[in-house]
């Protein structure tokens, strides 16, 4: 095992020397990234190459926006997310946050989630700046993605107003580099219910909250029954129904204690054809006959459901222009769907451009201890942009 840290590197140029020293930054979800921000801001400037951070009201945490090449007309943009997820509670057998090369893969957190693709997208643009380009080359870089594509949203209002033009979006999750053009939407939601405490020795005179959502867990598992058996399916996927999930559930601050609290945090995934509001007003309908048989004794009782945050999916057709075009730069002739959600929904929704999904890296790698990417997928990434960049060139 040998770690990659070169102490006599002044300014990084290879992906891998750039992977290092982005996963030298804890850009855990939540907690700040401006430093690793602004040492893709240095890197990039110190070539030339004029970088726009975009923060969303906090110095703290912020996106990189940088062009490469001439700006009047419609580029290429390369997106990816510089936040990962947490390391706590993980078995790692090497320093999560240090790179670590052993046996053709390179470990560390982000390696795969997704600080390979950053780190090879800051070397193309380092290459690009050198070459003729007639058509531009955007970097796109943001924050706390992994809690719901939240940095983002701020980058992309800032390029609603901005003079910047992209024909295609290039999302750098990782695929193993295939295509993929599609990802199912994705709806957090909060369900708070509301008894009536008692002493546990009278439970029955009061109203338990934690019943009350457990009755609602129940309706989330026969709507999700009724989403299999007879909802839209897209056969791309592998689960290829939209999905209800129940993920944290808190209530109760001791036993004896009736609770008059409870709170469910669930999702729903769903595919393009289905509508989440339709399927949230359906939640919604079971969670109100549920406490409304409680109201004549306890007109306390009451179920609130609230959106905590929601992306939309991504469905590019196939026979796309884009999708050519970026199978061409990977000699692939297949696509695919992913069944984890990106930023590249709401680059299509937002901006309107034509996007697809495609990284080195497989996401069974992702988010768990001992996360990598192999050498491989770099340099077929690397090999990737490069034919991007004679591309834009011709």
């Amino acid at each position: 095992m040998s770690n990659l840290h070169n102490p006599d590197l002044a300014t990084p140029t290879t992906s891998l020397e750039l992977l290092e020293s982005l996963v030298a930054f804890p850009s855990v979800s939540r907690t700040p990234n401006r430093d690793l921000v602004d040492f893709i801001a240095v890197t990039l400037t110190s070539a030339g190459i004029e970088a726009e951070i975009i923060t969303g009201g906090d110095n703290a945490n912020a996106n990189l926006f940088a062009t490469i090449g001439p700006k009047d007309r419609p580029g290429i943009i390369l997106s990816g997310h510089t936040d990962v997820v947490p390391t706590e509670g993980q078995d790692w057998t090497v320093d999560p946050f240090q790179l670590t090369k052993k046996d053709g893969k390179l470990y560390g957190r982000g390696t795969t989630d997704m600080k390979g693709f950053v780190a090879c997208a800051i070397r193309a643009a380092l290459l690009a700046k050198e070459q003729p380009l007639k058509r531009p080359i955007h970097l796109a870089f943001s924050y706390d993605e992994e809690i719901g594509c939240v940095g983002v949203r701020h980058l992309l209002d800032w390029l609603k107003s901005s003079s910047h033009e992209a024909a295609f979006c290039l999302i750098g999750e990782p695929t193993s580099l295939a295509v993929a053009t599609g990802h199912k939407g994705k709806m957090a939601l909060r369900a708070t219910f509301r008894g009536r405490e008692i002493h546990s020795a009278l439970a029955p005179d009061g109203l338990n909250a934690i019943h009350l959502a457990s009755d609602f867990i129940s309706a989330l598992r026969t709507e999700q029954t009724r989403l299999a058996e007879s909802g839209s399916r897209d056969g791309d996927y592998d689960i290829p129904y939209s999905t209800i999930h129940a993920g944290i559930v808190r209530g109760g601050v001791a036993l004896n204690i009736v609770p008059n609290e409870s709170v469910i945090d669930f999702e729903i995934r769903h595919l393009k054809a289905d509508d989440p509001i339709d399927i949230l007003s359906t939640l919604k309908a079971s969670a109100e006959k549920i406490v409304d048989q409680h109201r004549e004794d306890f007109p306390e009782a009451a179920a609130d459901i609230e959106i905590v945050n929601a992306y939309p999916g991504l469905d590019t057709p196939p026979d796309a222009e884009i999708v050519g075009f970026i199978k061409s730069l990977t000699g692939a002739n297949a696509t695919s769907k992913v069944a984890f959600g990106t930023e590249g929904g709401l680059f299509n929704e937002k901006l309107g451009v034509p996007t697809v999904v495609c990284g080195p890296g497989s996401m069974q790698q992702g988010h768990k201890p001992d996360e990598f990417v192999t050498e491989e997928q770099i340099a077929l990434c690397d090999k990737m942009l490069e034919t991007l960049i004679d591309r834009l060139c011709d």
